[in-house]
């Protein structure tokens, strides 16, 4: 997607913290797509290719958030996308494990809109960076 107006994947089982989340980064200039399920992320990944990819830990369906970047990175054609989970799982071996299979950052919830919105920035300056 464009640089200007960049995409955002959000993939979470709660629709209401979807829709919250697209508010927020909406008003912010960014695109939105959201995804209930691993399975729905994978056809939007394919479809959209999106920019950052915001992830859930716990999903239906088998397959963990935590799973689910652990094979994007591993030889995906889209192991570059940037990853941001933003979950409830807050313990510190929690973010400690997310960021070692490969998520660039990572936010509890409840979270704040305005440092979700700068860590976005930071990991697509981050990202560009890499693709440059």
């Amino acid at each position: 997607m464009g640089a200007d107006h960049p995409t955002i994947l959000i993939v979470d089982d709660e629709a209401p913290i979807r829709e919250m989340v697209d508010f927020t980064l909406s008003a912010d200039g960014f695109g939105c797509v959201g995804a209930g399920t691993i399975a729905e992320a994978r056809t939007l990944i394919a479809e959209i290719s999106p920019d950052l990819l915001l992830l859930d830990w716990m999903l239906p369906g088998g397959q963990s958030g935590l799973d689910f970047a652990k094979a994007l990175r591993a030889g995906s054609q889209h192991s570059q996308i940037p990853i941001i989970m933003l979950t409830a799982r807050a313990e510190e071996a929690d973010r400690v494990l997310g960021l070692e299979v490969g998520a660039d950052d990572y936010m509890p919830k409840p979270y704040s809109a305005r440092e979700l919105l700068a860590r976005i920035r930071s990991v697509l300056r981050r990202a560009r960076g890499r693709a440059g």
